[in-house]
């Protein structure tokens, strides 16, 4: 029950709320119970059992002074104003107590409506921004429609499951203990049936709703697996259709979904047995009530107004013991939701930020990799093995080599998106891991072989993240981006949707957007993960002009495929199985005849 007690603890926030809300299930609560002994006057009027009080009692802050003075009041308004007059009083009485007991039921939920919206959305506003400062290697060990399914639907499941029925876990207890209190006054043998019963159905109760909960967590489980197949599908749309594995896809999601439908059905059969179960128990016990009630009525122990209010006052335990119980039941099922949530919640970032750590506004020297080995996992083999590079500001360096040589990785640690696992990485002669991780990363810039868009317009794609830009700043961006005449020639120009992904732009014209948008942030320091790999020949020649142009005076690391496209830069580093094989210029790695020049040879042929 702790993630439950530390879900509560966010109630904090919303205090006046949830107090008012207290405040008024305690008076619904209060009027529930005074409306208990209201219909016994009735009675007895009704059946003539009013026996006249004539001298007022003593008033004393107990029930039986409060019961003595209530029938000395009653027998007053029966001798002057008559019987009949004496049952309106307290039909209006009575319905005056239903009235008030509705409006605090009312006020109770009203108050609570922001509290539940307002826990909602602090959780979920929490996990996405849990979710955006994770590092990279968190979401390599998650599916996304995972993390999908728990940021909406384990979310909502939580105000379905907890906070809908938050009031009934506070109110409900207090109704029964005071229509208990009240029935061990009127007769305590006949309460100990009650007390039978509560027992009773608290230990069925805690025997199914373990079962729920470890039910719940499997259903929910399976409902992440079934968005994570949704979203690869819809991802991979043009894959699926282009090799025919439509029937495959739908034979796969039908698999999950009807295991998901399998083990949503048990957990239902569960949670759907709390109302009836409490209900059957509850009759069995009025059953006996009513035997050994009227055994006491018919011996002259007990008043039959008496006993009948005493079995309204047992309605009163049944019906919130029903609620309570089927609340139990929902806060056992929410339970496993909050706990598919916390996993996000509590997840450890490894990319830490040292708590004096040193600003930097520019590149004043360069950049240095110092005996750099680096592993995903510590019980995986070395991606990158003693890599020693030093790279001068202004300078372009070139990173080649087969698939999974580790170029990408190489660059991946300068922006720590992963830190080394040996070794250092310095800028400026002090190790990255010394600066602040916002500032580090301000100072680059990257473009990746995917041109990653957002389903926003073109302007916003190239201003995303920064703020204070003017018009005319993008459009200069775009111009050196040979993005202009495009954009100006689509539907709305600046203001065109691209559309999810920028599905709507052709490859060219999304990676120059991409670049566009590099220009814009204006870094010292520039990372080109093979961003021309992808292109046809006429587009890459237009990337290739703005990358030429958006390289001028930056210190850039490019990664390529295409050989081509890096023979003019300063330094070229020839990468095979994680480690540095050959270094030099293009003309010099050509003379020495190894892994460069047959890679060359290759792409010339």
């Amino acid at each position: 029950m702790d993630s439950f007690w530390r879900l509560l603890a966010r109630l904090k926030n919303y205090r006046l709320n949830v107090i008012l809300s207290v405040i008024s299930n305690i008076l619904m609560a209060l009027f529930t119970v005074i409306s208990i002994p209201l219909l016994q006057p009735f009675l007895e009027i009704l059946f003539e059992q009013t026996e006249a009080v004539t001298e007022r009692p003593d008033f004393r802050l107990d029930l039986s002074s409060i019961v003595q003075s209530a029938q000395f009041y009653l027998s007053q308004l029966i001798e002057q104003e008559g019987k009949e007059t004496a049952l309106i009083y307290v039909c209006i009485a009575i319905v005056a107590t239903f009235f008030l007991k509705n409006l605090f039921r009312y006020l109770a939920l009203f108050f609570l409506a922001p509290v539940r919206n307002g826990v909602i959305r602090d959780v979920r506003q929490q996990v996405f921004e849990k979710l955006m400062y994770l590092p990279l290697g968190y979401f390599s060990e998650e599916r996304k429609g995972d993390i999908m399914s728990r940021i909406t639907t384990d979310v909502q499941e939580i105000e379905a499951s907890i906070l809908n029925v938050l009031e009934a876990f506070f109110r409900e207890p207090l109704i029964i203990i005071g229509a208990l209190f009240f029935m061990i006054y009127v007769s305590p043998s006949l309460t100990v049936f009650v007390f039978v019963l509560i027992l009773f159905t608290a230990i069925v109760i805690g025997g199914i709703g373990r079962t729920l909960k470890k039910t719940s967590a499997v259903v929910q489980e399976k409902l992440g697996t079934l968005v994570s197949i949704i979203e690869e599908a819809l991802s991979g749309l043009r894959i699926i259709k282009g090799f025919n594995a439509e029937n495959y896809q739908v034979s796969k999601f039908g698999a999950e979904n009807n295991d998901y439908r399998r083990i949503l059905t048990r957990l239902l059969w569960r949670r759907d047995l709390s109302s009836p179960l409490s209900e059957f128990l509850g009759i069995s016990v009025v059953a006996v009530l009513l035997w050994y009630g009227s055994r006491q009525v018919f011996s002259g122990q007990l008043d039959a107004s008496t006993f009948i209010v005493f079995i309204f006052a047992f309605y009163n335990v049944i019906e919130p013991a029903k609620s309570f119980s089927k609340a139990f039941y929902n806060i056992q099922k929410g339970i496993a939701a909050v706990k598919r949530v916390e996993k996000i919640l509590d997840a450890q970032s490894n990319i830490t930020e040292i708590p004096d750590a040193k600003p930097i506004q520019e590149l004043q020297t360069g950049i240095t990799y110092q005996n750099v080995s680096f592993a995903y996992r510590s019980t995986d083999g070395q991606v990158l093995q003693n890599i020693d590079l030093d790279i001068k500001k202004g300078k372009v360096i070139a990173l080649v080599g087969p698939s999974g040589a580790g170029k990408s990785t190489l660059v991946d640690l300068l922006p720590r998106f992963f830190d080394v696992s040996e070794g250092q990485i310095l800028i400026d002669g002090i190790d990255i891991r010394s600066y602040k991780i916002q500032e580090l990363r301000s100072l680059m810039g990257i473009v990746s072989q995917e041109a990653i868009l957002f389903n926003d317009t073109i302007y916003n794609n190239i201003v995303f993240g920064k703020k204070n830009v003017s018009k005319e700043q993008v459009e200069y961006a775009a111009k050196i981006a040979n993005a202009h005449d495009f954009i100006l020639a689509s539907e709305n120009g600046y203001n065109t949707n691209i559309g999810d992904r920028g599905m709507k732009l052709s490859g060219g014209q999304r990676q120059r957007l991409t670049i566009a948008r590099a220009i814009l942030k204006n870094p010292p320091i520039l990372i080109l993960d093979e961003a021309t790999s992808s292109l046809d020949s006429e587009s890459e020649k237009l990337v290739q002009e703005a990358l030429v142009q958006l390289m001028q005076e930056r210190t850039s690391i490019v990664i390529a495929h295409r050989l081509s496209t890096i023979q003019h830069a300063d330094e070229i580093i020839v990468l095979k199985d994680g480690r540095i094989i050959e270094r030099g210029s293009h003309s010099s790695l050509l003379e020495k005849e190894g892994e460069y020049r047959k890679l060359v040879g290759l792409q010339a042929f």
